[in-house]
This record gives structure tokens, C-alpha cells and sequence, in this order.
């Protein structure tokens, strides 16, 4: 059998590394005055990997490389997904 996915529409950033205040409010709300560390569903761990960012997923915990969009999901979800799989799978509304 074939399936096709059904169409939703999703809120995403692209993680630059360099646009951490963006990510921060589209994770965890807005920036505090002083950028913390952590945050509700995030947080930034610069041993992981360039850049830092760590998600927190329904699945546990994944790591956002730079390039790779940060997806809000249906549910309200989020996680990380590469670029060139973002580009096949999703269509700026």
C-alpha cells in the first residue's frame, strides 16, 4: 500500500546559531533580559555540538545542528529536522 501524508500546516525556525533570542521565544516564550542557559524545551549545551542547541522532545532529548529547522508540531511538540529534509517535506504557506 501507498499512503500520502495528509496535509497540516506547522510553525518552524531555521537554527542559524546566531539567532539564539528567535529560538529561545519560539521554544520557551519570550527572552528573558539575561539569556538563560535552559529553558521549558531547550537548552544550550555547546559540548553536544557547534552551536549548542538541545532540544527537548516527546522522544527525549535530540540535537539541533546549525542549518537544521526547529518544527512546532500538531501537538504543540517540537524537534529538529535538516534542511534538505524540510525542504522536500514542507511548502512556506
Amino acid at each position: 500500500m501507498k499512503y500520502r501524508k495528509k496535509p497540516v500546516e506547522i510553525e518552524a525556525v531555521q537554527w542559524t546559531g546566531e539567532n539564539r533570542q528567535e529560538i529561545w521565544e519560539f521554544l520557551a516564550g519570550p527572552a528573558p533580559a539575561t539569556m538563560e542557559t535552559y529553558g521549558n524545551n531547550c537548552y544550550i549545551d555547546h559540548s553536544r555540538v557547534k552551536g549548542g542547541l538541545v532540544i527537548i522532545t516527546l522522544e527525549g532529548e535530540h540535537v539541533a545542528s546549525i542549518g537544521d529547522y526547529i518544527i512546532r508540531g500538531v501537538k504543540g511538540e517540537y524537534y529538529p529536522c535538516k534542511p534538505d529534509i524540510f525542504q522536500q517535506t514542507y511548502d512556506i504557506v
